[in-house]
């Protein structure tokens, strides 16, 4: 009993020194005042040190909840597995959230924000109608559209049916095309979602939001992913810039721990083959989010047509462009 009493107060303090450390790192607006540009006081920074104090401290509460769990048990064996399983997802919990911090902060690098605070004038953004007449080239949002993708995953055949709808939604005033995403693997239903798109009068593609109804077995499992700009502190991104250059980085959305999602333009007349075609003049992107630093996806949009290709880097996994229908 005496080693796990000994195990437990070094994960205690180990983990206290963690959350310390977490706190002086954090850089206050009085900090930012002091120390003028200093990159380390910047907001967007400030914003991803303050969420690792609050994940560290969700961390450390469930770990303590463990740790009572565990002292209900009479078994001496049993109680001392149950320590150390604690202790083990304590770090592992620990681990999780500070590559998360270490992402985010090479995000804000990346995109060199202070405030993350779009100006959303409905008079800046197109009706459906004008979208429909001059869509964005890489990503047209032309009600009618279908657009069929496949591709082989490790749970089986993964086919994603992409439709532009006639149906429109309202967000902070600014009138929407909705986006229907339904993914099926081997012919079950696993996602229908909804996405809110626009296009302002610069020729930008913005993200407003979306509702996912996740299905297990057939069922509705829950609607995790979906956020709404506006509603708890999120706020819509641009998922398409209208003048794509090699080295943009931009948000495509944002609600701190649930959405994060960015993009980056890593090149420029790209040639790829799928069965819907052969295509020469390629724009690809690198799309990504800190909630998951080590996954990333590689996108090829042809002008015209839109994504056509899918790449994941680290499992060669291709999502390829079958058919389109209009």
């Amino acid at each position: 009993m005496k080693q796990i009493r000994e195990n437990h107060i070094w994960t205690t303090r180990s983990i206290g020194a963690l959350m310390l450390a977490a706190l002086l790192a954090v850089c206050t607006t009085a900090d930012a005042r002091r120390h003028g540009s200093n990159d380390r006081c910047t907001p967007c920074q400030t914003v991803a040190k303050l969420a690792l104090r609050a994940e560290l401290t969700e961390a450390r509460g469930d770990y303590l909840l463990a740790i009572a769990k565990a002292n209900t048990i009479s078994d001496q064996e049993e109680r001392a597995e149950a320590y150390e399983d604690a202790k083990e997802e304590l770090f592992e919990a620990t681990s999780e959230f500070y590559d998360i911090y270490l992402a985010r902060i090479r995000f804000c690098k990346a995109l060199g924000e202070k405030y993350y605070e779009p100006d959303i004038d409905p008079e800046d953004f197109l009706s459906p109608e004008e979208i429909e007449s001059d869509p964005n080239p890489y990503l047209p949002l032309v009600p009618g559209t279908v657009r069929t993708y496949e591709g082989d995953t490790e749970d089986g055949l993964e086919t994603i049916v992409v439709e532009v709808t006639d149906e429109t939604r309202e967000i902070l005033d600014v009138e929407c095309v909705v986006v229907r995403d339904t993914v099926w693997i081997d012919g079950e239903l696993v996602e229908d979602t909804r996405d809110w798109f626009t296009q302002d009068v610069d020729g930008n593609v913005w993200y407003f939001g979306e509702i996912a109804v996740n299905y297990e077995d057939g069922e509705i499992a829950d609607v995790e992913g979906s956020w709404e700009a506006g509603e708890d502190g999120a706020k819509p991104g641009i998922v398409m810039p209208a003048d794509p250059q090699v080295g943009d980085v931009y948000r495509q959305e944002f609600l701190l721990g649930e959405a994060e999602d960015g993009g980056a333009v890593v090149a420029l007349g790209q040639s790829v083959s799928v069965p819907y075609g052969d295509f020469t003049n390629c724009l690809q992107t690198a799309d990504f989010t800190p909630l998951e630093p080590d996954a990333m996806e590689y996108k090829f949009y042809e002008p015209g047509v839109g994504l056509v290709l899918e790449i994941n880097p680290e499992s060669d996994e291709r999502v390829e462009l079958i058919s389109v229908e209009n």
